[in-house]
């Protein structure tokens, strides 16, 4: 535990709530409340008092939901019997599979900068990490050269996240294609976080499990913390063959026995009534992306045009993007996070989410344009 340093992003998270009229650009969470429709079912629910444990797995009808939702969104078909795994947030889901699938000899491939979780979740398991860098000349995007640079060829597992957190970066299929064939030359396993793939504004989301060869060794994570704003509620799900789904399933029996029995209610009607609401959300955020784009080009501050979830990677404009960091805080009451915390590839950079209210952001980034000038 000495080696696995506290969350970066909490850090100023923290700070923030020390201070007063603070705007947080810094924490991935929606702005939005959960749809009518998920908190009216959470609601009944109880009404009903359907607070006991559900099965290990989750709801059979949540789990055959979300295979059909699967199926007609994504073109994944995965059996809600034993091809899928309800979880306590896409984090559950995400250790589960690091555990199930690496040890002590195990060396996990994470492209940088990306979630700052699959480090230390990877080195709880008894892994070695290898970092991967992804470079702004390459929209961030994972490439099989980068891949081969990096020494990856000897990695037995690669960890993704596409749409990408931090940078906003996707892969589209051509860019997919590349990384399932590396993957399937060298015989490395995938953990594809795809969190963020409703929130996709440029063409639409293709999973790595979709293409030729990558089912069997591919295990999918996703949820409703992000587009359908349930982050509180904590339900994610791992999808992907019954011998994966199985060993994850038994350290998920005796570490936290079923995911919560309220939000599965909850997003069950989520997945029945709910694809219009999401879709204004993510129409919502496209606007706020945009506007976000638009004002640091004004600025003058060089930053990629991010396609997926709701941050943007602007280059910092000094020389230590920490520092940086903790000075508009102090002075101006917005708070970003620094690229290092998502690894050495985001040195250099500032992590911004879009995330919060029009009116919000536009006060934000106005501040952040006097702090620069």
């Amino acid at each position: 535990m000495a080696d696995i340093p506290p969350s970066g992003i909490r850090r100023y998270f923290e700070l923030a709530e020390e201070m007063d009229d603070v705007i947080s650009l810094g924490v991935g969470e929606p702005d939005f409340s959960a749809p009518w429709p998920v908190r009216d079912a959470a609601v009944a629910s109880l009404e009903r008092g359907q607070t006991s444990y559900t099965t290990n797995r989750g709801l059979h009808e949540l789990r055959e939901a979300i295979s059909a939702y699967l199926d007609r969104t994504y073109g994944l078909t995965y059996r809600g019997e034993d091809e899928i795994l309800v979880t306590t947030g896409a984090s559950e889901a995400v250790d589960l599979a690091l555990r199930a699938t690496v040890d002590a000899n195990t060396t996990v491939a994470i492209p940088e900068p990306t979630y700052l979780s699959y480090r230390p979740v990877a080195m709880l398991a008894g892994a070695t990490v290898l970092p991967v860098p992804t470079h702004e000349a390459d929209g961030f995007r994972l490439t099989a050269p980068a891949l081969e640079d990096a020494g990856a060829a000897r990695a037995d597992l690669l960890v993704i996240c596409y749409p990408n957190n931090p940078t906003g970066a996707i892969l589209e299929a051509p860019h997919l294609r590349e990384i399932a064939d590396f993957a399937r030359e060298h015989d490395i396993g995938v953990i594809s976080d795809e969190i963020y793939a409703a929130l996709t504004y440029t063409g639409d989301h293709v999973s790595i499990a979709s293409l030729p060869g990558m089912r069997e060794r591919t295990v999918v994570v996703s949820g409703f913390s992000k587009a359908f704003a349930m982050t509180g509620l904590r339900l994610g799900y791992a999808v992907a063959p019954a011998s994966l789904i199985d060993p994850m399933n038994r350290i998920h029996q005796y570490t936290m026995l079923s995911a919560p029995t309220t939000a599965q209610y909850a997003a069950l009607e989520g997945l029945r009534s709910c694809e219009e609401a999401i879709a204004d959300m993510r129409r919502a955020y496209d606007r706020r992306r945009q506007f976000v784009l638009s004002r640091f080009a004004d600025m003058g501050i060089r930053c990629f045009e991010a396609q997926g979830a709701f941050y943007v990677f602007p280059e910092c404009p000094t020389d230590d993007a920490g520092q940086f960091a903790e000075s508009l805080l102090e002075a101006e009451q917005v708070a970003v996070v620094p690229g290092g915390v998502f690894g050495t590839a985001g040195e250099g950079h500032l992590r911004v989410t879009y995330a919060t209210g029009m009116e919000q952001l536009r006060e934000a980034m106005d501040r952040i344009e006097r702090f620069v000038a």
